[in-house]
């Protein structure tokens, strides 16, 4: 009786000494990471989640975050069946697995499976041992013991699906998915889900884009055991062993690169940003300013903006024509480039003009010579129309009608009023507005301009943009939001009622969209902003260091880039909102006597002033182009009485009649004298240099 006392005295101070010693053991490993310390790739999401862009981690790896809601259910079927069938039944320990795979060692004499969970995979992964032993065994499963203790299986799952390594510098399914199939993992087909379930356990030995047999018949293993667990039906299993594997590793997304750079400059401690940008839409818009930009010149650069009217929240921003292209000067971003806005501010100025009571759109204005003090607008084209409604002024853009609603508004009250509805106007230093802002003399972004244009399509009031979804959901959704006021409704309804009118670029549709183009001073920059019921796009054409482009007009360069914006958009045409309370539809006679003709009280010029060449300026040097065939080049004349005749070095061009603004081909380099004579005699003549 004594002696066993002693035995069992014995082995009870074993067990305390062993448990003791297994404690300090444990302690001495310190506090179990649970990977809230991990460096993550920054990542840069679309509003529905999507990838847009992913930078690298400080040590060049792609550790893109993941969780359970953003993969494929069939993947995670396939990945339980093949790694561990039993993970939500364990505490971090499959005695089943680990049984079997010591018997296994024992009786075949070397491993045929390691026994390990997805648990113990992700301690592991949470603390990589470059050899295997017993040791880093034992560690790993009392890892896995402390993280099934402080984590959720749906957090030590997401850890998994995070950190996984897919050979090379790729980490997580959400990399991988991107790197070898270009697509989210939600969308994986059941063939990639297999492959993406093998690569983990040798992710070099069997990487697809260096050895694909290795990758085949390590996804076709997986394949075949979800068969044989009854995981996936077979037909299916049949068709996805007969898809082939990937041969080479894909680009990481790059859409809508100056919105990421900007949002991650913005919130560096943030790793998930998630923008209010649609990502196929913003693939379409991508391709469409690639396309046209290469179509016009290697310097040229386009951007496009993409708004939704009622939120105000950006649903596309291309900066440039291609991000990676210096040439382009692609890393500047366009759309918040101050530049001059030709023509796009007309709108505004007689939308200030129907406010007042001034003029209602058949209101007849002038369309003649006339001078504002010491200064005389002049149309684009140099010619005068006479007589129009203020309808068709806006709609042809005519530049002296608008200048005269601008001169009784006021300068001041315009610019005031565009700056409260939330613009940055910018002018030069030390001058104060003048009439020339109403034809572009003053600095605006294309984010303000399609900012003001959606402010007409929301009956005129503006809404700040919004590209950040964290503004949405912190108390400021689109209702909630401070508007500005642009218009009263009856005037910003006038304005998008003749926009809609204005005659649309060659083979696009009519009467779908109210749109504007404008041209700025010197062929520099070209813009067409337009709008439905549902969306504002707007449009910039030129190059970004502010060169002029001989030919570059906002009609012949941006407006059939707007039309196809809004097609390839894939959106069906929302109606503009019917006519406010208030606004008066009525032909030229039916309108009250003050409203039918514009007087802006103004001297006007009777006599018609001899040609001038306004463009080329006499002493120019001009730049040849186009390789063995030069350019042709602009030519630009004011004043003189119609038909005109036009001598290149003596020799008459073709008859243009009235034009004022036409192209001449130069043979090559040398001096060239252009002449312009009228029908009066009057002539005018310049002498250029082309080199």
């Amino acid at each position: 009786m004594k002696r066993g006392r002693l035995i069992l005295a014995a082995l009870a101070g074993a067990v305390v000494v062993t448990v003791a010693a297994c404690a300090g053991w444990v302690y001495a490993l310190g506090p179990a990471p649970l990977g809230r310390h991990l460096e993550l790739s920054h990542t840069v999401v679309d509003r529905d989640g999507r990838l847009l862009r992913a930078y690298a981690t400080t040590e060049g790896r792609w550790r893109l975050p993941a969780t359970v809601e953003d993969v494929d259910p069939r993947f995670l079927k396939l990945l339980f069946a093949y790694e561990d069938k039993r993970f939500y039944r364990h505490h971090g320990v499959d005695v089943y697995a680990m049984a079997r795979a010591a018997f296994q060692l024992l009786t075949q004499r070397e491993i045929v499976s390691g026994g390990s969970t997805l648990t113990m995979q992700v301690a592991r992964l949470l603390e990589p041992r470059e050899h295997r032993s017993f040791g880093a065994k034992l560690r790993q499963i009392t890892r896995a013991l402390e993280l099934e203790h402080a984590l959720s299986k749906t957090q030590i799952l997401s850890l998994y699906l995070t950190l996984a390594p897919y050979g090379g510098n790729l980490e997580g399914i959400r990399a991988a998915s991107s790197a070898y199939f270009g697509k989210e993992p939600k969308r994986l087909s059941l063939a990639e889900s297999a492959l993406l379930v093998a690569l983990p356990q040798s992710p070099e030995y069997r990487r697809p884009d260096r050895y694909p047999q290795r990758a085949r018949a390590a996804r076709d293993r997986v394949l075949e055991r979800a068969v044989a667990q009854g995981v996936i039906p077979a037909d299916e299993i049949g068709r996805a062993l007969e898809q082939p594997v990937p041969h080479a590793r894909q680009a990481m997304p790059t859409f809508a690169p100056h919105s990421a750079d900007h949002i991650v400059a913005l919130e560096p401690d943030r790793r998930v940003h998630r923008l209010t940008i649609d990502r196929m839409l913003q693939a379409k818009l991508e391709a469409l300013a690639r396309e046209r930009a290469h179509a016009m010149g290697p310097l040229i650069s386009v951007a496009i903006l993409a708004v939704d009217n009622a939120s105000g929240e950006v649903m596309a921003r291309v900066g440039s024509a291609d991000f990676f292209d210096a040439r382009r000067a692609g890393q500047v971003d366009m759309t918040q480039s101050l530049r001059s806005p030709g023509s796009t501010l007309k709108p505004f100025i007689y939308g200030l003009g129907f406010e007042d009571g001034l003029v209602h759109p058949e209101t007849l204005i002038d369309d003649s010579p006339v001078r504002f003090g010491g200064y005389r607008p002049e149309n684009f084209d140099l010619t005068f129309q006479g007589t129009v409604t203020v309808r068709r002024a806006l709609q042809l853009s005519l530049n002296v009608p608008a200048i005269a609603v601008l001169n009784r508004v006021g300068v001041n009250r315009l610019s005031a009023r565009l700056r409260a509805a939330g613009a940055a106007l910018v002018l030069p230093q030390g001058e104060a507005p003048g009439l020339a802002m109403g034809l572009g003399g003053v600095g605006i972004s294309l984010n303000d301009l399609v900012m003001l244009y959606a402010g007409l399509a929301r009956g005129g009031q503006t809404l700040a943009l919004q590209e950040r979804t964290e503004e949405l959901t912190e108390g400021r959704a689109a209702a909630e939001r401070p508007s500005h006021r642009l218009l009263d409704p009856v005037a910003a309804w006038y304005v998008g009622n003749v926009l809609i009118g204005a005659p649309p670029p060659v083979n696009a549709p009519h009467g779908r969209i109210a749109f504007k183009t404008g041209t700025s001073y010197g062929y520099r920059d070209a813009w067409a902003i337009g709008f439905d019921g549902r969306m504002t796009i707007g449009v910039w054409v030129g190059q970004p260091d502010g060169a002029p482009v001989p030919g570059l007009v906002g009609r012949a360069s941006a407006a059939p880039i707007l039309f196809d914006a809004f097609a390839r958009s894939g959106l069906t045409p929302v109606p503009l909102p019917p006519a406010p309370k208030g606004a008066v539809i009525a032909t030229t006679g039916q309108l009250p006597p003050p409203l039918r003709r514009f007087n802006d009280g103004s001297g006007r010029i009777s006599a018609i002033e001899p040609p001038r060449i306004m463009f080329p300026p006499d002493g120019a040097r001009l730049e040849l182009s186009g390789g063995r065939k030069p350019d042709p080049v602009a030519l630009k004349i004011a004043g003189g009485a119609a038909p005109l005749t036009v001598m290149v070095n003596g020799v008459v061009l073709p008859s243009r009649g009235s034009r004022r603004s036409l192209f001449f081909q130069p043979d090559g380099p040398g001096f060239v004298r252009l002449t312009v004579m009228d029908a009066r005699g009057g002539a005018d003549s310049v002498v250029v240099r082309v080199q």
